[in-house]
């Protein structure tokens, strides 16, 4: 399909930036980091670049823009996943982040995660075929639909998705060393900042060292805080972290009412939920532990059977669309689609994905 863009990758990322800015204080230290590593692996130029995901889809898919829409993820991708701890004190796993949510056609999520594990297949992390990638997440999703979806709690699933995701206990210490070795901000904190801190915090008056994270890669450029303290015989940690509208917004004009969405999408999906989540305003907050934050694909074990990891992970978006009202339309689109419809669609976008990457490397951005 021929592409149409009116803008070049270096004129969507400066655009959309200054879109963004409008919102809430960038941090160009960290936007430096972020476009010096989007000429690093295609994986983390996907990763970091969902504004120009949500631009190019509809132009160069345009039967798969015609699915029905849900309330998507929008940024997913196959490092979108994590652990959390439910009311129940059970170990659950899902989708870690919704900062681009909105209402898109479920057939993006899908193309985007398939996207994300055929380039983590070319980038050495996935040794799986690229059609046994995609086959395995739309076989979970469909599988989740058919159901009515399902939470992924470890004690009660699957035990290869288990120890996935409990390896990384054996030493916590190397979760708090890192926290440990990021210097005390010592800058001003946004008065929603603090706020949100007093509300994720079992007590807001505990004494605690506050620190500036630089994480992920789609949000990195926003200001993120952690508060660490001493409490009850061991160690927490609290994260605050700026919101905007989705990157779908800037792509589709920039105009309007500027949603967020996140809280909607948390109490829509099928999910067993963190009570340590919190949305307020333009902040998110959330507990930090080595039982709670993202799963990296260099944490894999090497001897993971990815084909169920897929499996699951489609499987945890389709929780995520079931929240919607359309969701009774998915299983009568799905059947009407023929069986290399994702195969076919993530060759398309990675085609614009990898053109927009060399381009990128040639030519990166400067701050002004």
């Amino acid at each position: 399909m021929k592409r149409s863009s009116p803008m070049t990758i270096q004129q969507a990322t400066q655009n959309y930036e200054r879109w963004l800015g409008g919102f809430l204080e960038l941090v160009p230290e960290d936007l430096a980091a972020k476009h010096e590593k989007m000429a690093g692996p295609t994986f983390k130029f996907l990763r970091a670049s969902y504004y120009r995901w949500a631009q190019l889809f509809p132009r160069l898919c345009e039967g798969l823009r015609k699915a029905p829409k849900v309330l998507a993820v929008g940024d997913l991708h196959v490092e979108n996943f994590g652990t959390w701890r439910d009311p129940e004190g059970r170990l659950v796993w899902g989708i870690n982040d919704f900062d681009d949510c909105w209402r898109l056609p479920y057939t993006q999520d899908l193309v985007r995660l398939a996207s994300s594990a055929y380039l983590a297949i070319e980038n050495g992390h996935f040794k799986i075929g690229a059609r046994e990638a995609s086959n395995s997440i739309l076989g979970g999703y469909r599988e989740c639909l058919e159901r009515k979806g399902r939470p992924f709690v470890l004690a009660e699933y699957s035990k290869a998705l288990r120890d996935m995701a409990t390896r990384r206990f054996d030493d916590p210490s190397q979760f708090w060393q890192r926290l440990d070795a990021l210097p005390t901000w010592k800058g001003d904190v946004p008065m929603g900042a603090i706020k949100m801190l007093a509300k994720v915090m079992p007590d807001p008056d505990l004494p605690r060292r506050l620190v500036h994270r630089v994480a992920g890669l789609g949000s990195l450029g926003r200001q993120r805080f952690v508060a660490m303290a001493d409490w009850q015989g061991g160690r927490i940690a609290r994260e605050v972290k700026a919101l905007s509208p989705s990157a779908v917004m800037w792509a589709q004009g920039g105009d309007g009412n500027p949603k967020l969405l996140y809280q909607s999408v948390l109490h829509q999906a099928v999910r067993s939920w963190d009570p340590w989540l919190r949305v307020r305003r333009r902040w998110i907050g959330r507990r930090l532990a080595p039982d709670c934050s993202r799963i990296e694909l260099g944490e894999l074990p090497p001897e993971l059977e990815l084909m169920p990891l897929l499996r699951a992970m489609g499987g945890e978006t389709a929780n995520v669309h079931l929240g919607s009202r359309s969701a009774h339309a998915l299983l009568v689109d799905l059947s009407s689609r023929d069986e290399d419809w994702l195969h076919q669609g993530v060759k398309v976008m990675l085609s614009a994905v990898v053109e927009d990457w060399e381009a990128w490397r040639k030519r990166p951005i400067e701050l002004s």
